[in-house]
């Protein structure tokens, strides 16, 4: 069974239904009986930092989190997932985040011709044998939707680029944590195939 962290940050049922179609067991729960129980969890999520940060306290969800990870649990974070798994964000004037992982999240900086959120498809260029992206072509197209953007410490954990005004490292990978800025679910057969690729973890 994956459990899908329910803090109210949405974008839940799409995670949800993208592994129905997989024939993945699912439950979206805040329970943390039920997150422990589970093989592999997966902390979705969309909107602000600060907020985030605070709906996780609020329902004691960052202890829990630290708990399964520690475990060496398969997780997986997603969009505002990713960067919350790490030290902290400019978002909101600066929060900390659950940092299980080293790295900043920063603004993507002002570039003419280029709107910012950043919505839509890029290419992503693989490196460093992610697991995650197994079976995939080289330049994979995937669903971004952000304004701010990854900087990890350790580059060695960076499994996925993309270019948008800036280089945002799209994805990572550290034992058993891994995490997407982009939207796997909303990412058609190549997000299915990440989504598919986590599950067989």
């Amino acid at each position: 069974m994956i459990a899908i962290i329910d803090y109210d940050a949405g974008n839940l049922r799409s995670v949800e239904k993208a592994f129905g179609v997989l024939g993945q067991a699912c439950v979206v729960t805040r329970d943390h009986d039920e997150i422990r129980r589970a093989t592999k969890v997966i902390l979705p999520g969309v909107g602000s930092f600060g907020t985030a940060m605070e709906q996780l306290k609020k329902y004691e969800l960052d202890k829990v989190i630290h708990e399964v990870a520690e475990q060496q649990k398969p997780f997986l974070g997603i969009c505002l997932g990713l960067q919350l798994l790490f030290e902290g964000s400019e978002e909101n004037g600066g929060v900390s985040g659950l940092h299980l992982l080293d790295g900043g999240i920063l603004r993507i900086p002002d570039r003419e011709g280029l709107k910012i959120p950043h919505i839509g498809w890029n290419s992503l260029t693989l490196q460093n044998d992610g697991r995650l992206f197994a079976g995939l072509p080289g330049q994979p197209y995937v669903y971004f939707v952000h304004s701010y953007y990854l900087k990890a410490a350790d580059e060695s954990i960076v499994k996925a680029k993309t270019e948008y005004s800036v280089d945002i490292h799209a994805s990572v990978e550290k034992g058993n944590i891994f995490a997407c800025q982009f939207h796997p679910e909303k990412s058609s057969v190549v997000g299915l195939q990440i989504l598919k690729n986590f599950a067989e973890i």
